[in-house]
């Protein structure tokens, strides 16, 4: 069998679930709201089941979301999208893996910034390329010009850009995305870049896409997410947005993943998309708030706690909150002695990874959050 595959551990996110499950835990480990979807798309979903098609629809997505998606990122960014621009995937992840194996071939490198989502790296290797890791450095996590351009060798092809990031929840500023396209630009790579987070943005944030940039929009393949922009992870409809050229290039590697998604879902997420923009406000208060609980009471716990701007997530300091164990020892005792999932930061790079963090899901109700920090506070007291 595929040594890639032999060789894999079971996903950090389906390992401490499932720990979770096990042990009757508060499941602040895996990345899924359990608040925040518009019940207006959930209709639409139920009733394009009954009175719409439910067989194959077009491989590249149903026209009509395909045509609101490029309208949502035209009013929302200033950009020239058409529906030939995207390709709808089945979930985000699916979108990665065509827009990966659209832009590399054996023997290519790909660069990546640690911490990074789980994915990028056996993706990259599934294409028969290799990894080149940039690591951030905590409590920043900066992106430095400098150390990215000293990671591109002459085999390299891409960069992997996930912005809002996954695991830190930061936000990275003009001069940093500036960092990543003049790279890109100067050594004529393409960019993958992973945007699922645009609009969990808190505290007012900004977010600019990195194909506006200039020279930018022929080389970037932006990956999308409406499970994140609607709180509905399960439902796994995503896209690619690229270039014409480089658009039909990651579909026809989608063609031979799902080759389609759930039509019923892809009209409700088209509904969504086109009903206007009046949910992304209340959305964006609501993970605030909840961001705000949760930081609060961990800090309150003798937890430090870094900053977050975006994303569901926040990262705590293990050896500044003064336990000694590692992260991986610490999640397991979380779950198994304090009724907490929590997910180790080492899960998140393979080359000198972070050994004294973890990652925390705020997207949860007030019962929840205060339950995981209570557990938390518990898994504190057990651990010093």
């Amino acid at each position: 069998m595929n040594p890639l595959y032999e060789q894999m551990e079971t996903s950090v996110f389906e390992r401490m679930s499932l720990a979770a499950a096990r042990h009757n835990a508060v499941n602040l480990g895996q990345g899924f709201p359990d608040f925040g979807w518009p019940d207006e798309i959930l209709e639409a979903a139920a009733k394009a089941v009954t009175e719409g098609s439910n067989q194959y629809a077009p491989s590249r997505g149903l026209p009509v979301l395909r045509e609101a998606v490029a309208a949502h990122y035209n009013r929302h960014h200033g950009l020239d999208l058409k529906a030939e621009h995207v390709c709808v995937t089945s979930g985000a992840t699916e979108a990665l893996a065509a827009a990966i194996l659209a832009a590399l071939s054996p023997g290519d490198e790909a660069i990546i910034f640690t911490p990074a989502y789980d994915a990028y790296a056996p993706l990259i290797r599934r294409a028969g390329a290799s990894v080149r890791e940039v690591a951030l450095q905590p409590p920043e996590w900066k992106i430095d010009r400098d150390r990215l351009a000293a990671a591109v060798g002459p085999q390299t092809r891409a960069i992997i850009f996930n912005n809002p990031h996954n695991p830190t929840g930061r936000l990275f500023d003009a001069d940093e995305l500036e960092s990543v396209a003049s790279v890109a630009r100067e050594h004529d790579l393409v960019v993958i870049s992973d945007e699922v987070w645009e609009h969990i943005l808190l505290d007012g944030q900004r977010f600019a896409p990195l194909a506006s940039l200039p020279d930018m929009a022929d080389r970037v393949i932006k990956c999308g997410s409406a499970g994140k922009i609607f709180s509905l992870t399960g439902w796994k409809i995503g896209w690619t947005v690229a270039a014409p050229e480089m658009a039909t290039l990651a579909a026809r590697a989608h063609q031979f993943l799902t080759f389609a998604s759930a039509p019923n879902l892809q009209a409700a997420v088209a509904f969504g998309l086109n009903d206007g923009d009046a949910w992304i406000a209340p959305m964006r208060e609501r993970f605030a708030r909840a961001r705000d609980r949760m930081t609060e009471g961990l800090r309150s716990a003798g937890y430090v706690v870094l900053d977050s701007a975006a994303s569901y997530f926040l990262c705590v300091d293990l050896e500044a909150s003064g336990i000694g164990l590692d992260d991986e020892s610490f999640a397991r005792l979380a779950v198994e002695q304090a009724g907490v999932a929590v997910v180790p930061l080492s899960a998140f790079a393979e080359q000198n990874p972070p050994t004294h963090m973890i990652r925390l899901c705020f997207a949860k109700r007030d019962e929840t959050v205060e339950a995981g920090v209570a557990a938390l506070a518990k898994a504190r007291e057990l651990a010093r």
